[in-house]
């Protein structure tokens, strides 16, 4: 059957050639790796982003829980520090792979009791946006129980494959750090010397 020539405008040259190319192996490994390129890649920097959020994740965890050691051990409310010296505290602590501008946010609140600690959700679900109008800045007394909320707006680095990552609008991501303590019975008797 493939002796014959194809009819119409395939002369028996044309048909030789033909199968001469269909036979020809050369460049198959070109041809498969363009099949894969775009699904290999996609992976490539999904894999990468995640990695990167998950990095980022846990520098604004270790900056938080680090700076809270000061307000959870009474140093920060003895030296009358304010909201601006906290995050500069945080800020000390991110290794300069955060920026300390309007993208970190803090909410530090006391409470009678660790079950009613709880907080809402602070991406407003109409905007996309953080919503920062119920945050407050309290420390607390001795014994009391504080949940420091710490918050950073990721900018996403892969635009259109990140978009699943994306849980604010504009392409980003909120990264948080929550840490609940009871503060330790420091007193005013260091602060005083006796």
């Amino acid at each position: 059957m493939r002796d014959l020539p194809i009819p119409g405008l395939f002369a028996p040259v044309w048909q030789k050639r033909w199968e001469r190319f269909a036979s020809d192996k050369r460049g198959i490994a070109a041809v498969e790796f363009a099949m894969i390129a775009i699904p290999f890649f996609f992976l490539i920097f999904g894999l990468l982003e995640v990695c990167v959020i998950f990095i980022m994740s846990s520098v604004l965890e270790h900056g938080a829980s680090e700076a809270a050691r000061a307000i959870r051990t009474g140093q920060f409310q003895q030296a009358g520090f304010d909201q601006a010296q906290f995050k500069n505290d945080i800020c000390d602590e991110l290794f300069g792979l955060l920026s300390c501008d309007s993208k970190l946010q803090l909410d530090v609140k006391t409470f009678s009791d660790f079950a009613g600690a709880g907080n809402p959700d602070p991406i407003d679900p109409v905007t996309g946006d953080l919503a920062t109008g119920t945050f407050a800045f309290s420390p607390g007394a001795q014994n009391e129980i504080v949940v420091v909320r710490v918050f950073y707006e990721w900018d996403l680095i892969i635009p259109v494959m990140s978009a699943p990552l994306a849980n604010m609008s504009s392409n980003r991501r909120l990264l948080q750090a929550t840490i609940a303590f009871r503060n330790e019975p420091f007193g005013n008797s260091s602060a005083t010397g006796t």
